[in-house]
């Protein structure tokens, strides 16, 4: 590989020294440790060395640890409760898959991105469904006057201003032929979504419909529409693509008259977390599953309209052909888990699922204790091999002080920027700023720092990678797992302790 070249960190993780090491680097100075896929800039050579420049340090590493693949990235962020996740592809196209309640996600793509200076494009937004803890992170993003994104996906269900309770969600009817509920006001496009955000009297206070009429009008946005199983997959990620990205739900039903509509599920909550947007992304031999906010009667509306079997199972034998006839469709290596823990699942829904590893989103500040205790034992239970791996963004969570204590951080920054009020001369008023900026970037780098997981990928070998609350040493700052085939050929975990 020549110099000036962007290359990327080997696998599993690589050390930067500060010198070319002849021998055994025990005892060498460590600059950085890297992960797999992280970003390096090749500027000189030293036999079978490399120099290089990555995450803030100028280094040498090993040529065994430098190479020129690009890998499939899916950082599962910690945004406290609620759903974040951004998937960045082999051909940097960035996706991002929900965004939390609060600005977090916001601050880790600011930091990610340099402080959007320049303008910032996200390729894919999908909105999974209507809840403040997946949908509100998006709006400071859309209020960035850099940010620009290709298209808004999202489940059909827009939210509006209705007197009762029940209308919050569209005009409902029901159906005599089957005897079900329907939302048959669905919001497949951007005209229909545009009936609704440009109606003051529909929109009112509502955060959700109120976001949406920010990205219509902001001129930052493409195409805005729902996605379903209708697309089968998303668009540009079709089955013969390296990476596809199918899309199993929302599953709408046809109307008397052939539109589209979506079953209601008991109550505004269920239908609207039962019809998530559900995501299965293949790359090569590795396959990830996105849940959304999953419900039993939503797993078990999935299950029976891809298999076509009854739905509970009533015996164990058609149990097991009910979860046989799942794994077709919901299988995957690695599952984001439904509903940040939640208890209302199915063990059959999990069990089609079968992974090898799972990642919750869940956070602090929140009433319903997730992940609950017997979700997390079911989850280790039906996931595949000795030792499946369950992560969770909220045990993984580490903080400085300053953050775990929001009275210091609020002291801080009010000491700072009244040291740029109080600054005489123009270079005391740069310094001050400057010392303001740095401690932006350094709270901006704790979201991407503390209680993120992060996943990489080549399509045949899996790794996670959480940062050490505290680190051993300038060689050891993550704490790594990975997954690799077995003798099957399926992935598992390979541990350092019992392989």
């Amino acid at each position: 590989m020549s110099t000036n070249e962007t290359a990327f960190a080997g696998y599993p993780s690589a050390v930067i020294y500060a010198q070319p090491v002849h021998g055994k680097t025990r005892g060498k100075k460590a600059l950085q440790h890297l992960i797999w896929g992280d970003w390096l800039k090749v500027v000189g050579e030293d036999g079978d060395w490399r120099q290089i420049r990555s995450r803030g340090v100028n280094g040498w590493l090993h040529q065994d640890f430098v190479q020129e693949e690009r890998l499939l990235e899916v950082n599962f962020v910690d945004i406290g409760q609620g759903d974040g996740c951004l998937v960045v592809t082999p051909g940097d196209r960035r996706i991002l898959v929900d965004a939390g309640a609060g600005d977090n996600m916001f601050r880790f793509l600011r930091w990610r991105f340099g402080r959007f200076r320049r303008k910032t494009r996200f390729h894919h937004v999908i909105i999974t469904h209507p809840d403040q803890d997946h949908y509100f992170g998006f709006q400071p993003l859309l209020e960035h006057e850099k940010v620009h994104v290709e298209t808004i996906y999202h489940n059909g269900i827009v939210e509006r201003v209705a007197d009762k309770a029940n209308d919050r969600l569209g005009p409902r009817q029901r159906d005599p032929s089957t005897r079900r509920s329907y939302l048959t006001g669905v919001v497949a496009d951007l005209p229909a979504l545009q009936q609704i955000v440009g109606n003051p009297a529909l929109v009112g206070r509502m955060q959700y419909p109120s976001m949406l009429k920010l990205a219509v009008e902001s001129g930052r946005v493409g195409e805005i529409r729902m996605l379903c199983n209708e697309d089968g997959y998303m668009p540009g990620y079709e089955a013969n693509k390296p990476l596809s990205i199918q899309v199993l739900g929302p599953v709408t039903e046809p109307g008397p008259g052939g539109e589209r509509r979506l079953r209601w599920i008991e109550n505004v909550g269920k239908t609207k977390n039962g019809h998530s947007v559900i995501l299965r992304l293949v790359y090569h031999d590795v396959s990830v599953l996105m849940g959304g906010d999953l419900n039993v009667p939503a797993e078990e509306y999935l299950l029976s309209h891809y298999t076509g079997l009854d739905v509970p199972a009533r015996t164990a034998a058609e149990e097991e052909a009910l979860v046989a006839a799942g794994r077709r469709t919901f299988e995957a290596d690695v599952l984001k888990a439904c509903h940040h823990g939640s208890a209302d699942f199915t063990d059959v829904f999990l069990r089609a699922v079968n992974p090898a590893a799972v990642v919750v989103s869940s956070g602090d500040a929140e009433p319903h204790c997730h992940p609950r205790p017997d979700t997390l034992g079911a989850l280790g239970k039906h996931s595949r091999g000795a030792r499946p791996l369950l992560f969770s963004t909220e045990l993984a969570r580490s903080a400085e002080e300053n953050i775990k204590h929001p009275f210091h951080l609020r002291r801080r920054f009010l000491d700072l920027q009244q040291a740029v009020e109080d600054a005489e001369t123009e270079a005391e008023k740069r310094r001050a700023r400057k010392r303001f900026e740095q401690a932006v970037a350094e709270l901006d780098r704790s979201v991407a720092v503390y209680g993120m997981i992060s996943m990489r990928t080549d399509g045949h070998k899996v790794l996670f990678a959480q940062k050490l609350e505290r680190p051993r040493s300038k060689s050891q700052k993550w704490d790594l797992h990975v997954l690799e085939p077995g003798p099957d050929g399926r992935l598992r975990y390979v541990s350092e302790h019992n392989g």
